[in-house]
């Protein structure tokens, strides 16, 4: 694959440029030659819907996803359906985005019992994904590292992705695979190829030694240890060919001026992924 090639692919994920409103990225993926965006729905709602899909339309990029749905589990039933009904505002935000995938980042348990967390889980997306294909859209469960279990997501191998995906027809649910999230699992390749036709999306940035924040710690590509360009020859192996987010949280690179930041991510894109 050509530079040109690999670079037509990039997408901001929102998150890398924090500090930038959702205006700002759209304008500066402009500038920078990056043809696609990832918003994040508080960035979406800032701006507001109707013109946040004029920013992405007027500074000719298409949305790779939305960020994010899920945070299924909560301690009673009103919760979990109140949180289901921002779910369907966030389906219908990715459709009126042109976003036809919405990450799901599921949720921690409210109780000690992880596996009835698990299960409610199941429940909520399985009520969800009628209501998202209706409008085009795909959910996309994204496994985090098991460090997050009790404050992101009880969801936290690719293997539990994939068999949770699995209940669903793949054009319902798939899967996202981040580097950060699961570079470490000796089944990584394995459930790669296991999820195949399922993978929904491809997020990069680099695991940093030692990690200097629990959230705020991924780094650059080529800054720390994840073999992330052997991970993207086996996703494009199991079939997937679109959009590579960058998705970084990283508070000195917050602290950039959001061009500067632009460059560093195309630099080490076209190097390290």
């Amino acid at each position: 694959m050509s530079e040109q090639e690999l670079l037509s692919r990039l997408s901001l994920n929102q998150i890398t440029t924090e500090r930038w409103s959702l205006k700002e990225a759209a304008e500066g993926c402009a500038r920078a030659g990056i043809g696609w965006i990832a918003p994040w729905r508080h960035k979406v709602q800032e701006a507001g819907l109707a013109e946040s899909k004029r920013y992405i339309r007027d500074n000719g990029l298409r949305v790779s996803s939305l960020c994010r749905g899920g945070m299924f589990p909560a301690a009673t039933a009103g919760e979990r359906e109140a949180r289901l009904d921002d779910n369907r505002r966030a389906v219908e935000e990715a459709a009126e985005l042109g976003a036809d995938v919405l990450v799901l980042v599921c949720g921690p348990s409210p109780t000690p019992d992880i596996a009835q967390a698990r299960e409610w889980v199941r429940e909520g997306i399985e009520k969800l994904a009628p209501f998202a294909k209706q409008h085009g859209v795909k959910l996309a469960i994204e496994p985090l590292h098991p460090m997050y279990a009790a404050e992101r997501s009880v969801i936290v191998t690719l293997a539990q992705a994939n068999s949770l995906a699995e209940r669903f027809s793949p054009d319902e649910v798939g899967v996202v695979v981040d580097v950060f999230h699961v570079w470490w699992d000796p089944e990584l390749y394995g459930e790669i190829k296991r999820a195949g036709s399922r993978i929904l999306g491809f997020h990069v940035s680099d695991w940093i030694v030692p990690t200097p924040d629990m959230l705020l710690g991924r780094g650059m590509m080529g800054d720390g240890v994840i073999e992330i360009r052997k991970i993207r020859s086996a996703v494009e192996a199991a079939g997937y060919r679109g959009p590579i987010e960058v998705e970084i949280f990283n508070q000195a690179i917050w602290d950039m001026q959001g061009d500067e930041a632009l460059a560093l991510t195309k630099e080490r894109f076209l190097k390290h992924v």
